[in-house]
């Protein structure tokens, strides 16, 4: 049986999104994980927040209708300065709107969380965990954008965690 777990790294002006498909099957005929689809989602800064959140709105609705996801894995809000953290916890909130319109079952992890499930260390730094996402999926090269890589890990964790 096959799953496709989409993962959402949240933010205003980038959204990261990594989708990948597991086959959960027993009998291993194909490979265990293999990428569907990964990118981002911008909004352009100078542009009204309101905008911006219509923005992700609309793109994540194609992204899900093109994905079509079984599971979707999403980080937990992290804080780091507190204007940043407002306008990504707007934007996580369209995501949560968009995912509850589509009835899809989701999974949140902190960034910890995710380290520890691709590295084995939940204090590993960002390179660690592109070069575990880049040995997971048999690629030849670590995935870009940064936010699009930190997508990519957020599948795959919810992949382990199932």
């Amino acid at each position: 049986m096959e799953k496709r777990i989409l993962g959402i790294d949240p933010g205003l002006a980038t959204l990261g999104f990594g989708a990948v498909l597991c086959n959960t099957s027993t009998q291993r005929q194909s490979e265990p994980v293999a990428i569907v689809d990964f990118g981002i989602i911008q909004t352009p800064p100078h542009t009204e927040i309101g905008e911006r959140l219509v923005m992700i709105h609309d793109d994540l609705h194609s992204l899900i209708s093109y994905v079509q996801p079984d599971l979707v894995a999403i980080e937990k809000l992290f804080f780091y300065k507190m204007g940043n953290t407002i306008a990504v916890a707007q934007a996580r909130g369209v995501v949560m709107l968009v995912l509850a319109q589509h009835r899809l079952p989701l999974v949140e992890f902190t960034p910890a969380q995710v380290k520890q499930a691709l590295t084995g260390y939940g204090n590993a730094d960002k390179r660690d965990v592109q070069q575990a996402v880049t040995r997971e999926l048999n690629l030849e090269k670590i995935p870009r954008p940064d936010d699009a890589a930190d997508a990519l890990a957020l599948a795959l964790t919810a992949w382990f965690q199932s």
